[in-house]
């Protein structure tokens, strides 16, 4: 039986909440989650690979058990919420790791790997996305508050926040919704649901601007450092598209990609087949 240790530590006055499995002798794997899950989203994966990785999954702040300080305490941008996920990997003694990433899980970790190249064992991508073909129409009321960070546009975007939002990113695309369980997105909505939630939510959907333009510096690095790479995607995402997975081999020409069949959340429903590949490409990876 796999024992997952449950831990919260002090990041610069933030209390970073994380679990961690297996031997710290192995391969680590450090596992960021997206918006708007958790590390809650890793729980089938993590007994999945524990016997043969090290894994790290924290909760991003704001997100999760992580704090979410008021906005007048801390600025809510992907910048600040990579350096403290940098931060902490220093504070619980992380030297080399690959890095698992999905949704926002990407730009925290590509930004990871671009300031310390040297850490970077090497990458999986679930549905994390670093080329402007990645991207959907779905992202253009989004776009719209980028360009005009106006009330009426930032106020579009409350929509995104609401409990059948979160259900529908679940289960869109799943070719059968049975697979997926409740507790993922009713965790979700609960945190979502907490008092200052909506705000910083809101500043992120802004700032993620600023990730879209860190893709060259993202592809620099990989025709650089040409990172071991496994893409394990969703094709059915109706955020991140296939071409956007399919264009890592640009930059990456060993890149592995591979589809499923599914929707955003491919952990889902595809948990068993993701573990499966990780294993594949990973196991042994220094």
């Amino acid at each position: 039986m796999t024992k997952v240790h449950y831990r919260k530590v002090d990041v610069g006055g933030l209390g970073v909440y994380y679990r961690e499995a297996g031997d710290r002798k192995k391969p680590t794997l450090l596992l960021l989650h997206g918006f708007p899950s958790s590390g809650h989203m890793f729980r089938d994966l993590i007994p999945a690979l524990a016997a043969d990785f090290h894994l790290v999954a924290p909760d991003l702040p704001g997100f999760g058990q992580t704090d979410l300080p008021p906005r007048s305490e801390f600025s809510y941008s992907f910048d600040n919420v990579a350096k403290v996920i940098d931060r902490f990997t220093e504070v619980i003694g992380l030297r080399r790791f690959a890095i698992y990433v999905f949704d926002y899980g990407a730009p925290t970790g590509f930004r990871l790997a671009t300031w310390h190249p040297d850490r970077i064992a090497g990458i999986i991508s679930q549905n994390g996305n670093a080329y402007e073909e990645g991207l959907s129409e779905g992202w253009n009321p989004i776009r719209a508050y980028w360009n005009d960070p106006s009330f009426a546009n930032r106020d579009a975007l409350r929509s995104f926040l609401q409990p059948e939002a979160t259900i529908w990113q679940y289960t869109h695309g799943v070719t059968d919704p049975t697979l997926i369980s409740p507790d993922g997105y009713s965790l979700d909505n609960y945190y979502l649901a907490r008092e200052g939630a909506t705000e910083a939510q809101l500043d992120l959907f802004g700032d993620y601007k600023s990730n879209v333009a860190l893709y060259p510096e993202f592809q620099a690095y990989f025709r650089k450092h040409q990172p071991k790479f496994l893409a394990v995607w969703g094709k059915n995402d109706p955020f991140f598209l296939p071409p956007g997975a399919e264009a890592f081999k640009r930059d990456i020409p060993n890149a592995d990609i591979r589809f499923f069949d599914t929707g955003h959340f491919a952990l889902e429903t595809h948990c068993e087949e993701i573990a499966a590949a990780v294993k594949n490409v990973f196991s042994g990876a220094e």
